[in-house]
């Protein structure tokens, strides 16, 4: 027979035992990740590393990810890195250019960056800069790895800009050195985050939305367009994942070298995801019947006459005056294209 006491010994053994097997299974680091959105192909190399090194620390180390900006809005996430609200997140140059200005020389327009693997290393190469990192500094930021993405173009919606000198008075949503480019044509770049842009082009308060062909089908703006750029190719944006510096600091030797060695397994698996991206997305127009839009030389020539080197030009200029090395980044990112 079970006495009252025996009873509490057994009952107290049964909470130790769950307790402890709980410990054993607990992770011993964990960071949490801001991103926005839901999973794609943007975020796959987050998602990558998260499995991978759970695996190869036999679940010592958890990157848990939290969507929809769970955690913080896409423009605080910088932010939220600086104090330590998490320890890990994707960020875009563009939507806080003040904050992080040596990033912005990789949004320049007409850089002439021709595929995500060239962009992955001039990306890498402009991070291991000194002036970046004291940049970065500032916010206890580390880049961890570049999210590449290719030439953005204009999805949109009305009369379809048949020439680049029909953007003049349009009002399209295009950041950072996009937004700048098409600036020199006439248009009205317009700041809304990539979750709104879907609204913004559906209600018209944009006529137009420079993104790279996964976030048109991520954020559904292909279902509200009528027109698409082929071969307008502006630029892109930079948004690199960066760590908070006090929790890499904080890392065992033995989870930190898991991370360094996973970090280029990642930028791999983004790379052969993207390249799946293309196999949905002209089938995706095609079914939609959205106009595909292919400018001829003289207008894309004439176009980077106006947004290309001038454009440069004044990124150099007022960088310098801002005491940044800015034609030193600049001719880094051309060194590293040749």
């Amino acid at each position: 027979m079970l006495t009252a006491r025996k009873f509490a010994t057994a009952a107290s053994a049964a909470v130790l035992g769950l307790f402890f097997a709980s410990e054993t299974f607990a992770a011993d680091v964990t960071w949490n990740v801001s991103v926005w959105g839901k999973r794609r192909a943007f975020t796959e190399h987050i998602e990558y590393l998260a499995e991978k090194v759970a695996e190869k620390s036999g679940g010592k180390f958890e990157i848990k990810l939290h969507y929809g900006g769970a955690l913080s809005k896409p423009r605080e996430n910088l932010d939220g890195i600086s104090f330590g609200a998490f320890e890990m997140a994707q960020m875009c140059a563009s939507y806080h250019a003040d904050k992080n200005p040596t990033l912005t020389v990789l949004e320049l327009p007409f850089l002439g960056v021709n595929d995500l693997e060239t962009e992955t290393k001039v990306s890498m190469a402009v991070y291991q800069h000194p002036a970046v990192k004291k940049d970065l500094a500032r916010w206890t930021a580390d880049v961890l790895m570049p999210s590449p993405m290719p030439q953005y173009n204009i999805l949109g919606g009305g009369e379809a800009p048949m020439h680049v000198a029909n953007f003049e008075g349009m009002r399209v949503r295009a950041l950072g050195g996009i937004g700048k480019a098409m600036e020199t044509v006439g248009a009205v770049p317009t700041s809304v985050t990539a979750s709104e842009a879907y609204q913004a082009i559906d209600s018209g308060t944009v006529q137009g939305v420079a993104f790279a062909p996964h976030a048109h089908l991520s954020f559904k703006t292909v279902e509200a367009g009528k027109w698409w750029t082929a071969n307008l190719n502006p630029g892109t944006v930079q948004c690199p994942v960066i760590v908070n510096t006090d929790a890499l600091a904080a890392l065992p030797d033995d989870l930190r070298k898991i991370l360094d060695e996973t970090v280029p397994e990642a930028v791999d698996h983004y790379l052969a995801t993207y390249a799946k991206v293309y196999d949905k997305w002209w089938p995706e127009l095609e079914a939609r019947g959205i106009q595909k839009i292919e400018y001829s030389e003289e207008d894309l020539a004439a176009f980077k006459a106006k947004a290309g080197k001038p454009i440069w030009d004044q990124w150099v200029a007022e960088q310098t005056a801002n005491g940044i090395p800015a034609q030193e980044l600049l001719d880094l990112v051309q060194a590293n294209l040749k």
